[in-house]
């Protein structure tokens, strides 16, 4: 069953649990290499520090501005992410040079009434929380439309049939084109990453699939899909995110915390993006 979701305009709906996807990214096994022989040693997981986690975003919309602060617990632990209260957070246009502080409206969740990000505008993230500043920078590509969602259906050797949704839009020419997508069906968060570069299709017009949603859609779904222009940090924080989750066929080998853009030491992620979205009925 999925989790039920706001499918709302909030993109920080999409992590429910950062505390417990970021504890699954500490490795189980250190493998220390000797002159003849290798140890294996066991890391206790019930054990490991608790780290901030900071998860805040900027859209080009005149909606709030969120941004959420948290901590990690054991892995072991219930999905109660203890909310960071108290916290000084501002929000800084570097182009207009306008700092927007955010209010604590709900624990560990800070927002704006309203805050529309500018394309091609950098912008820089300030948070002060239980005495240590930590800060990030995210710039807000030049928005892609979604020309349309079609889907694909397949059937595997056991007779059984899928069905994914493939996402079609044309990439502008230049490298350097970051994309994420978010998909809802029947108003439910499918809870996957799926992030894709133009690095092997530079310029041309792209037919997606989204192989991660097979086992969530079915003929007569509606299903709401979210295309996000991100910039090159945040693809790096979600790609490096995906075999931490496991929804994806490449496993990591040897998990590790994904690539935050966040400094001293907090997980998570800053993202100045833009959105373009589709409701279609799966077919």
């Amino acid at each position: 069953m999925l989790p039920k979701q706001d499918p709302g305009e909030g993109a920080l709906s999409r992590w429910n649990d950062p505390g417990k996807l970021l504890a699954a990214a500490l490795p189980v096994l250190v493998l220390l290499a000797g002159l003849a022989c290798k140890k294996v040693v066991q890391l206790d997981l019930n054990n490991a520090p608790s780290q901030i986690v900071i998860e805040g975003e900027v859209i080009n919309r005149n909606e709030p501005c969120t941004v959420k602060i948290s901590r990690t617990v054991n892995f072991s632990a219930d999905n109660i992410f203890p909310p960071v209260t108290g916290a000084t957070v501002q929000v800084t246009d570097s182009v207009t040079g306008v700092t927007t502080a955010l209010i604590e409206s709900a624990p560990g969740t800070y927002t704006t009434r309203s805050y529309s990000g500018i394309p091609g505008h950098i912008y820089n993230l300030r948070v002060v929380a239980e005495g240590k500043e930590y800060r990030a920078s995210s710039t807000m590509p030049v928005p892609v439309p979604m020309d349309s969602i079609t889907f694909s259906r397949n059937t595997d050797f056991n007779n059984k049939q899928s069905i994914n949704a493939i996402v079609n839009f044309q990439d502008p020419p230049g490298l350097g084109n970051y994309y994420q997508f978010t998909e809802y069906s029947n108003g439910r968060l499918i809870p996957n990453v799926f992030v894709f570069e133009d690095r092997l299709s530079d310029g041309r017009y792209i037919q997606q699939p989204l192989f991660n949603d097979s086992s969530y859609l079915q003929r007569g779904d509606t299903m709401l899909l979210k295309m996000y222009c991100i910039d090159k940090p945040v693809f790096d924080y979600f790609n490096t995110l995906i075999p931490v989750t496991g929804n994806n066929s490449f496993q990591s080998a040897t998990p590790a915390n994904p690539i935050s853009n966040i400094s001293n030491g907090a997980l998570g992620y800053f993202s100045a993006h833009t959105i373009s979205q589709e409701r279609v009925r799966v077919y």
